[in-house]
């Protein structure tokens, strides 16, 4: 081989890494690009969160008192596994598990529905516009009205659900749904659906609506049933929207408040996390000891999140 075609062969072989070398350039050229115009939001994100996050870090390492914030004194980990730390307290653990009850179950029972009613409202019809305006009134009602409200009809005394079910035989004596303790959880959690189903429902719409119209075509054409055009296409498809809005919907539902501590106050059958914590704070004002569990709080929800992080990024780079 002449030496003019080892040079031409040489050139030719250093060509893909000399285009390489701008692709590179201009693809660090965008990421700081990109640093540079998510910066200002993340400053403001640290001033409006990271400096409380990190006072609270420090009371929950102090005894400190709410009558008194300034007389504390350092008391390292005692709050978190001391003898009586947050961490040894058989109330946090029965939180936890009521927190866990709450979260599993409600966000099982409000996909199953959310995506049965995101397929009802994403068939074509004359009154879908309507039907899809009606179906996010509850979500729509604030918390504490929705809590409030099924408070005084869930009423053992003076409640309209007690008089339905009298009427229609289904009990021959009023219920107290949420004074009796077996009746409380399960009647928080049915409120709780209600309420969240049409915001799981419009998430799952939204991913409905994105599935190409040629695949149902083609298995319509080849006659497919629908249950299989549902399990092989649809649900693969809008599987990472249903995901997501698991995802958003878990994440409310560990810092459970509102709605149990209206309906059932500081019950100790639901007492969630949040209410856990609040109770510490502001009854009981033990400063110290409340930051230490809003940190543990914090901390589950924070795994929850990297969890779900790592496996969505595993779950993409294997498709």
């Amino acid at each position: 081989m002449s030496s003019e075609s080892l040079s031409l062969h040489g050139r030719a072989r250093r060509r893909p890494a000399d285009a390489a070398e701008p692709v590179s350039s201009l693809l660090r050229q965008r990421r700081r690009q990109a640093w540079l115009l998510v910066l200002p939001a993340l400053l403001v994100l640290a001033a409006i969160a990271g400096w409380p996050l990190l006072r609270t870090i420090w009371f929950s390492l102090t005894n400190a008192q709410l009558a008194d914030l300034t007389q504390s004194q350092f008391v390292g980990l005692d709050n978190y596994i001391g003898e009586n730390g947050v961490m040894r307290d058989p109330a946090w653990w029965s939180a936890v598990a009521n927190t866990l009850e709450f979260s599993v179950v409600s966000v099982t029972l409000e996909t199953l529905l959310g995506l049965g009613v995101a397929i009802l409202l994403n068939t074509p019809s004359r009154v879908r516009s309507l039907l899809r305006a009606a179906v996010l009134v509850p979500w729509a009602i604030p918390t504490i009205v929705s809590a409030k409200m099924w408070s005084w009809m869930l009423n053992d005394q003076y409640g309209v659900i007690n008089v339905i079910l009298q009427q229609l035989g289904l009990i021959d004596h009023p219920l107290a749904f949420i004074a009796d303790p077996d009746l409380a959880f399960p009647t928080i959690i049915l409120v709780d659906v209600w309420k969240t189903t049409p915001f799981m429902a419009l998430l799952m719409l939204a991913a409905l609506q994105m599935v190409p119209s040629d695949c149902y075509e083609a298995a319509r054409i080849d006659g497919v049933p629908r249950w299989r055009v549902f399990r092989h296409i649809t649900l693969p498809l809008i599987l990472p929207g249903v995901l997501v809005a698991m995802v958003f919907r878990a994440l409310d539902a560990l810092r459970v408040f509102d709605l149990i501590y209206v309906m059932t106050s500081n019950s100790r059958l639901t007492k969630s996390m949040s209410i856990y914590v609040r109770e510490q704070l502001v009854d009981f004002q033990q400063v110290g000891f409340g930051s230490a569990s809003a940190i543990v709080l914090f901390l589950l929800i924070s795994m929850f999140t990297l969890g779900y992080m790592v496996f969505s990024r595993r779950r993409m780079q294997g498709v």
